[in-house]
């Protein structure tokens, strides 16, 4: 068998895949349209290529949220479904030449998310109004947190990574914390940019992978940790590093890794990456419009020291 990757599910950007306690995989991603909120599930990773997809939500006509639907994320928390996705008012940009996008939620209290009714709860207000996507929420030592990227109008740049607990599932808490903003050259190309975070606890450390620059064949993975015991709101409990953790492999035509996500394996020890990248750089028109982002699947590795090693995107090891 080749040690090259094959794409799991072409043309799905932002790809989000969880595995539920009903042992099922759920899968959701941004679809080409912007236009809609698409649920599949399997038994398998590879069941979910065939699987029905379901729409759980559309967008309306017109109104706040009626344009550029993008990177919807499903979770299961506090006894009900989510999804957690970021959504416009217009395509146009602002006056710092910026998207509109703000983030809202939907919900299901049904047990089976494709059954039952999504109800849209809004938006999920940062407290800062500015552009801002790629919600994520995770659950430590019992506090549910809010990770998700914003532009702060004073700092340079597209977009930062922020951190807050939850009150509720749509709501949160306390103000938001800055945990990390672009300043390698490699989170500086094209665009200053940090986003798409996703969260993996193991090994003794809470680990938040995230993607940085333009979302070409500059588009690369970074990596923040901090110690289990740690508090996750104090900015000095996280480290950086200085280097990419996945990164284009123009040797194999895998370009533009990122925005990925976590999600078990074979057994609850195998934790398997989720991302997407592109496999050409000759893109024609604007990038926004490239249905060619498309869903990779593969293992991930460890040091001997607990650390997570992604390796290449377009090889299995």
């Amino acid at each position: 068998m080749s040690d090259l990757l094959e794409p799991l599910i072409r043309q799905r950007a932002d790809p989000h895949i969880t595995r539920h306690t009903d042992g099922l995989y759920y899968f959701t991603a941004s679809v080409p349209q912007y236009d809609r909120i698409e649920l599949r599930r399997a038994a398998t990773l590879e069941g979910l290529v065939d699987a029905r997809a379901f729409v759980a939500w559309r967008k309306p006509d017109t109104g706040p949220w009626s344009e550029l639907i993008w990177a919807p994320e499903l979770h299961f928390n506090q006894g009900a479904w989510y999804v957690y996705f970021a959504a416009a008012h217009t395509r146009a940009l602002d006056e710092q030449g910026m998207f509109q996008h703000r983030m809202y939620a939907i919900r299901n209290t049904a047990a089976d998310p494709f059954t039952g009714e999504w109800e849209f709860l809004g938006q999920v207000d940062s407290g800062i109004d500015s552009f801002c996507l790629d919600a994520t929420t995770f659950t430590h030592r019992g506090q549910l947190y809010y990770l998700w990227a914003q532009k702060d109008r004073a700092i340079a740049g597209n977009s930062n990574l922020y951190i807050a607990p939850m009150s509720m599932p749509w709501q949160l808490a306390g103000a938001p914390v800055l945990l990390s903003q672009p300043e390698f050259d490699w989170e500086c190309r094209g665009f200053l940019v940090n986003e798409g975070p996703s969260v993996l606890q193991r090994h003794g450390k809470v680990f938040i992978s995230y993607s940085a620059s333009a979302t070409d064949e500059n588009y690369a993975m970074g990596l923040l940790w901090a110690h289990d015991d740690a508090d996750l709101l104090d900015p000095s409990s996280w480290h950086k590093s200085p280097e990419p953790v996945m990164r284009s492999c123009a040797e194999d035509s895998v370009f533009g890794p990122g925005h990925n996500s976590f999600t078990e394996g074979a057994t609850p020890d195998e934790v398997l990456l989720v991302y997407h990248a592109r496999t050409y750089t000759e893109i024609e028109g604007d990038p926004l419009w490239n249905p060619d982002r498309h869903t990779f699947v593969k293992p991930l590795r460890w040091s001997a020291e607990g650390m997570p090693l992604f390796g290449r995107p377009s090889r299995r090891d």
